[in-house]
């Protein structure tokens, strides 16, 4: 093994025990909780290795850097998973090559995605973001949509051709009432995923947690956790 698949492995059998640890706290099986490697500012090469270590669910938060990376690992058996605020001009590209759009926050985007899905006969998982230090503005500080506005976008989507509405997503605020209580605001992601549920039972998904709150997401109860660092290390921002 190469020094750095040496490493990737380590470092994901870290993670492996972290989320298998928290689910025997949290009474759940492993096999709940998918994980999804973010590999942003990380080369094509590292996604390689992840695949052959196992990993089939990575994510990237920016086209520019997603779309040549996708590309260069078309060949892999790889699940891609879109992160980032997502702006209607990059939605053509996005949907070549992801899975899942993980920050579905505005009907602008829904309709942007949902003639792109149909024009290149793909369908699209998407995820509404929640903002849960959503303000006046009804948008959070990354993005996303009030928890009061979960209700019309997701019909929305359920509605749209190409699109497949698949669950809810959120980022742990680092403002407002949730902000440094992580475990509180999945907890609430949980309740509006069950309000979701009843008007659109497929929409299991939650992913939220990430490489510090991971535990807390888990013990929340997501089906998916977004782990960047704590598998691939920090890298330089590039710029």
């Amino acid at each position: 093994m190469t020094d750095r698949k040496t490493e990737l492995a380590a470092n994901l059998a870290k993670v492996e025990e972290r989320i298998t640890a928290a689910c025997a706290a949290a009474g759940r099986k492993r096999e709940e909780v998918t994980l999804i490697v973010v590999t942003k500012t990380h080369p094509a090469s590292d996604v390689r290795i992840l695949s052959e270590l196992g990993v089939r669910h990575v994510a990237e938060n920016r086209d520019q850097e997603a779309a040549p990376k996708a590309a260069a690992c078309a060949d892999l058996p790889l699940k891609w998973h879109f992160v980032g605020q997502l702006q209607t001009n990059k939605v053509r590209s996005v949907v070549g090559y992801a899975d899942v759009v993980q920050s579905v926050d505005r009907s602008r985007l829904v309709t942007a995605l949902s003639k792109e899905a149909v024009r290149v006969e793909r369908e699209v998982g998407c995820l509404l973001q929640v903002a849960l230090d959503a303000g006046a503005s009804g948008r959070g500080e990354r993005g996303g949509v009030a928890p009061d506005g979960i209700e019309e976008l997701a019909d929305l989507v359920a509605d749209a051709p190409g699109l497949r509405l698949d669950g809810l997503m959120t980022v742990a605020p680092l403002t407002g009432e949730y902000a440094g209580r992580e475990q509180a605001a999945f907890e609430r992601l949980m309740d509006l995923s069950t309000d979701l549920r009843r008007a659109h039972p497929a929409a299991t998904m939650v992913s939220a947690g990430m490489s510090a709150d991971l535990e807390q997401a888990v013990a929340a109860g997501a089906t998916h956790v977004r782990i960047g660092s704590a598998v691939l290390g920090v890298r330089p921002r590039l710029g």
